[in-house]
């Protein structure tokens, strides 16, 4: 079963700087961590990162549901220059309630010059049916509250104009 979630929000910034900023920049800046999601401490193997096809290992801190260490890897599907993200991300390393992967998009539309509608969307894959209404209420209820304070973490980044760390 796949469960998914969205969230929209209107950017003051370039179209360039909507798109390359969830990407290409310091993710432990992104995913700060909230309640049972751990902040990202690093990653590794991040050589390529920004071009499709290529991955990077996550790691993230210790928290009440997770040891500490490697959480999962995050893989390059598709980049559509200034318009969509596809990515993956997946090999988790701790139990995940039941989900195999999570699919993520990044969609950038200018309204008008300095206005980018942003729709991030997350596509969860769930393979054990006993836990499909626990996999609903995650998705619906935690999820879509962590991707709106990921967004938020962005809209700053992108008004401070942190620097990309991939080209």
């Amino acid at each position: 079963m796949v469960f998914n979630v969205s969230v929209r929000k209107v950017l003051n910034c370039t179209i360039d700087r909507a798109f390359r900023t969830p990407m290409l920049c310091d993710v432990t800046k992104i995913h700060t961590g909230f309640g049972l999601m751990p902040k990202i401490t690093h990653v590794k193997d991040d050589d390529n990162w920004g071009k499709p096809g290529f991955s990077k290992r996550i790691f993230a801190d210790k928290s009440w549901t997770f040891v500490g260490g490697e959480v999962s890897s995050d893989t390059v599907l598709s980049r559509i220059e200034n318009v969509q993200w596809k990515i993956q991300v997946a090999d988790f390393k701790s139990w995940m309630l039941g989900f195999s992967k999570f699919v993520g998009e990044w969609n950038v539309k200018e309204l008008e010059s300095n206005r980018i509608e942003v729709t991030y969307s997350y596509y969860l894959y769930a393979n054990v049916w006993y836990l499909f209404p626990l996999n609903w209420l995650f998705t619906n209820l935690f999820w879509k509250i962590y991707m709106n304070r990921v967004l938020r973490n962005i809209e700053i980044l992108i008004l401070n104009e942190e620097p990309y760390l991939y080209p």
